[in-house]
């Protein structure tokens, strides 16, 4: 028998969210991620991780309920959180001249083609799954074809989120807004235990 087919599997995090939040799935944010992705693989195929980039809002009630989802996802071991950041910027008004002060979320993009880059490099997998429409992914996609022509790029977009150009340089693509009924199927438990035996529990936000 042949050995399964090694997945990645890159979530851009912010491209995720947005998605989610464009189709008011409030409900799915609190989604097991590993459980998700794996629903969609074919039975010679082999989940090796789920590599989730996102960076930690400044707001005190989003960076913690966001914090709950990453402690949950991270009970299961082939759930792997990469994080960026945010900076300070100011926007000044061109009418008026006030400065008013903004987050810019920075180093995800750049995160993201570094690791898959280094992945297919390494070899350590046989197909890579991007889950963004962000076109600044064309380089590192483009990249992987030179070095590492036998790697398999698929490309899965986030509700509400597309790319023609992504698109047109994958092996083949997957639309997430018909995947409601899969996304309800792996919404996490109310109550999570972590390893550590504290219970963190569902935002109530997000019901």
């Amino acid at each position: 028998m042949e050995d399964k087919k090694k997945v990645i599997v890159y979530v851009d995090g912010f491209n995720f969210y947005y998605g989610l939040k464009s189709k008011k799935w409030k409900m799915c944010y609190w989604l097991d991620f590993v459980g998700f992705f794996s629903s969609f693989l074919k039975p010679y195929q082999e989940l090796v991780e789920v590599n989730y980039f996102s960076a930690r809002p400044t707001d005190t009630g989003k960076h913690d309920r966001q914090d709950k989802l990453f402690q949950a996802n991270k009970c299961n071991p082939k759930f792997n959180l990469i994080l960026g950041k945010y900076l300070k910027k100011e926007i000044k008004c061109r009418y008026c001249g006030g400065v008013i002060h903004s987050f810019e979320e920075k180093e995800t993009d750049v995160r993201i083609a570094t690791k898959i880059i280094s992945d297919a490099y390494k070899k350590r997998c046989d197909i890579a799954i991007i889950v963004s429409a962000d076109s600044d992914l064309i380089p590192p996609m483009e990249l992987i074809r030179e070095f590492n022509p036998l790697q398999k790029v698929y490309v899965y977009f986030p509700p509400n989120r597309y790319s023609s150009n992504l698109s047109s340089l994958s092996d083949g693509t997957r639309k997430l807004d018909g995947a409601f009924n899969v996304f309800k199927k792996y919404i996490l438990p109310q109550k999570v235990q972590l390893s550590s035996g504290y219970v963190i529990e569902r935002p109530d936000e997000w019901k």
